[in-house]
């Protein structure tokens, strides 16, 4: 009988790590967004320009965008909020028209408009 060949691992790889993945994909998406608007010649607001700029420095520092670990998942770098806005500025770049619906929510209700007929004589 042939002898079981020891288990053998490479000895410079290493597992991957999700949370680093996380963070340089979300990094990679931030600049491809804002590659993507200048390409196109789209004129982000200041607003979108200081949120792509402020979420990769944040996630440059801290390795992620938020601090309430309610608000994503223990290994993402950017927040279920965070990466609704980020599709919004993709979608304006390549020209689509609608932004991303995101419900009316609680607000009243209107009461339904009644129609009275006028007496007849």
């Amino acid at each position: 009988m042939r002898a079981k060949p020891p288990d053998r691992k490479a000895p410079d790889r290493k597992t991957p790590d999700s949370r680093a993945q996380a963070r340089k994909a979300a990094l990679k998406a931030l600049e491809r967004a804002r590659r993507a608007a200048d390409k196109a010649g789209v004129e982000l607001s200041d607003w979108e320009g200081e949120f792509l700029g402020s979420v990769a420095q944040r996630i440059q520092t801290y390795g992620r965008a938020f601090g309430d670990p309610e608000k994503g998942g223990r290994d993402q770098a950017l927040s279920a909020n965070q990466t609704i806005k980020l599709k919004e500025i993709v979608a304006k770049a390549k020209g689509e028209k609608k932004p991303l619906g995101r419900g009316k929510g609680f607000g009243r209700r209107e009461r339904p408009v009644t129609v009275e007929s006028e007496p007849e004589d």
